[in-house]
């Protein structure tokens, strides 16, 4: 029986419990939702979440975390999460509850909604574009705050993460390495924190090359062109049948968009990274219908 690997798809419970505060208190404060203050306290709703555009989800944990945190009572049932695909028209949840409260959570929970399913969704059209001849993978081009859940919502849309934060592995840019080499740096991060991933930007041939002979773990060869790109990759076979070493990980990054993605693809690089990613998906349009029960 072969076994099933389960991505975790959603961010973490804290960070979302923190985004949601912030997030309502920029609507709620000092004096809270004063329009649906003014609504019958008896009335209760139920609303459908639709999608106006075909899309991704992602984001559901934060829906739920901001109606809880509005009203208790506030609930929502989900026939899709996140990871899945929604079509124009579709609805995909069911919230149920006081009305008055409802309006007060919508724009919130939509928002975050929107946005994450947005992220997802152009992961999405990265991976399909990649069609499995390399990982694509984000970088730390995120949203001030929203790292974790953007994340996320790259994985939902079926892509691969990047590094988290500055503490998850040693990455020596060009800026790392002023007053120093390539080898000296590796080296000095293998002594102080054996068992990290070292990770070496290369914009140059002779740079690649200090790479492989120092051992890092991950080469990123910095705005080359397809045609570029696979002479490197060569020059790296070259090498390990030179020495008899395996070779690295190589990531193509720099400039590579949707657009001139699937040359890229075919270069012989293991992984292609690209901040447009997150920082230039458009919001998925969701929408809230609610219908007010006496």
């Amino acid at each position: 029986m072969t076994a099933t690997i389960r991505v975790d798809l959603r961010a973490p419970l804290a960070d979302v419990r923190f985004l949601v505060e912030r997030a309502l208190a920029e609507d709620l404060t000092p004096f809270g939702d004063l329009t649906s203050s003014l609504l019958d306290p008896g009335l209760t709703a139920t609303a459908t979440f639709g999608a106006r555009a075909d899309g991704v989800l992602a984001g559901c944990l934060c829906v739920e975390e901001t109606f809880a945190a509005v009203d208790v009572h506030l609930s929502v049932d989900w026939d899709k999460t996140d990871g899945d695909r929604v079509r124009a028209g579709e609805v995909f949840a069911v919230a149920r509850g006081p009305f008055a409260t409802m309006l007060t959570a919508e724009r919130t929970a939509l928002n975050f909604l929107g946005h994450l399913s947005g992220v997802a969704t152009n992961a999405a059209r990265w991976v399909a574009v990649a069609a499995g001849r390399v990982i694509v993978w984000d970088t730390r081009k995120t949203t001030p705050g929203y790292r974790s859940l953007q994340k996320a919502a790259v994985r939902a849309g079926g892509a691969a993460n990047h590094r988290g934060n500055l503490s998850d592995w040693l990455m020596f840019k060009d800026n790392h390495l002023l007053g120093t080499t390539i080898a000296a740096s590796v080296a000095e991060a293998r002594r102080r924190w054996p068992g990290r991933t070292v990770h070496v930007e290369a914009d140059t041939e002779a740079l690649m090359v200090e790479a492989l002979d120092a051992g890092a773990d991950i080469i990123l060869l910095d705005n080359f062109t397809p045609d570029e790109l696979v002479e490197l990759v060569a020059a790296v076979a070259a090498w390990e049948g030179r020495t008899g070493r395996s070779r690295p990980l190589l990531e193509a990054s720099g400039g590579i968009t949707l657009d001139t993605l699937d040359g890229y693809a075919d270069t012989g690089v293991d992984l292609v990274s690209s901040g447009a990613i997150t920082n230039s998906a458009t919001v998925l349009d969701i929408g809230l219908d609610v219908i007010a029960h006496g």
